[in-house]
C-alpha cells in the first residue's frame, strides 16, 4: 500500500497547485494545455495498444465490456458520484465551480490515473513484493499531469485521488490472487484494452472531438484478460 500512499499525495499536491495556478493562466493558455495533454494522452493509449499480440481478442474483450459497462450504468454513476462530491465538498466549501466542468475534471482524470500499466503491474508489485519503485516513478508523472488538469478542469481533479486510493489500494491487497492468475498474454492483452480505453478518453474528454462514455469500457480491462483465459483452455 506504501506506493498508493505515495500517489495518492502526489496527485492531492499536483491538484492543489495546478488549482494556484490556474489564475495565472489565460483560457486560450488552458485550452493549448489540455490539446497537449490529449495528444499525449493518445499517444500512450497507442503505445500500449501495440503491446497486443491479438487484436481480435481486444476487440471482443471491449466489446463485451462496453455491453456490461452499459447495463451497469458505470459511467453514469461516475457522473453522479462527481455530482455528489461537488455538491457535497465544492459548492458547501463556497467554492465557484461550473458542475458539467467539475465533473469533467474528476472522471477525465480518474480515469487516466487508474487506467494504464503502471496502475495495475505497480498495485500489484507493491502488494506482493512491497517493491513501490513502479508506483513512485508513476506518482511522479501523476503529479506533473495533475497540476496541467486541475489548471484546466478545475476542483474536480483533486478528488480523483480518492480513486486513485481505492482502485491501486484494492490491487494491492489482491495482488497475490491476481499474480497467480494473470499469465503475461492475459496481461499485455488488459494493457492493450486500456491503451484503447485512454485513446477514446482523449478523443472524447481531452481533445473534445466526439463525446464517447467511455466509462462504460471499463470492464474491458477484466473481459480481455478472461477471453484470453478462455482461448488458453480450450487450446
Amino acid at each position: 500500500m506504501t506506493g498508493t500512499l505515495i500517489n495518492t499525495l502526489a496527485i492531492l499536491i499536483g491538484s492543489t497547485l495546478g488549482l494556484r495556478l490556474s489564475k495565472l493562466f489565460p483560457e486560450r493558455v488552458q485550452r493549448t494545455v489540455m490539446a497537449a495533454l490529449g495528444l499525449f494522452t493518445a499517444a500512450i493509449g497507442l503505445q500500449m495498444f501495440l503491446k497486443t499480440e491479438n487484436p481480435i481478442v481486444v476487440l471482443c474483450g471491449l466489446l463485451a465490456g462496453c455491453l456490461i459497462g452499459e447495463w451497469w450504468r458505470i459511467e453514469d454513476k461516475l457522473t453522479e458520484l462527481g455530482g455528489w462530491l461537488e455538491k457535497r465538498f465544492a459548492n458547501s466549501n463556497g467554492t465557484q465551480t461550473s458542475g458539467n466542468r467539475f465533473v469533467r475534471g474528476f472522471v477525465t482524470s480518474s480515469l487516466v490515473f487508474c487506467v494504464g500499466p503502471m496502475a495495475i503491474i505497480g498495485s500489484i508489485q507493491d502488494g506482493l513484493t512491497g517493491d513501490f519503485r513502479l508506483l513512485a516513478i508513476k506518482s511522479v508523472l501523476d503529479f506533473f499531469a495533475s497540476i496541467a488538469f486541475a489548471s484546466s478542469l478545475g476542483l474536480g481533479v483533486l478528488f480523483s485521488a480518492f480513486i486513485i486510493l481505492l482502485y491501486q489500494g484494492t490491487l494491492s491487497l489482491l495482488a497475490a490472487q491476481a499474480q497467480s492468475f494473470l499469465s503475461t498474454p492475459m496481461t499485455n492483452e488488459m494493457i492493450a484494452a486500456g491503451g484503447v480505453i485512454l485513446f477514446g478518453l482523449a478523443v472524447s474528454s481531452l481533445l473534445e472531438i466526439k463525446p464517447i462514455r467511455i466509462g462504460n469500457f471499463l470492464p474491458g480491462l477484466v473481459t480481455t484478460p478472461l477471453i484470453v483465459a478462455i482461448l488458453t483452455l480450450v487450446r
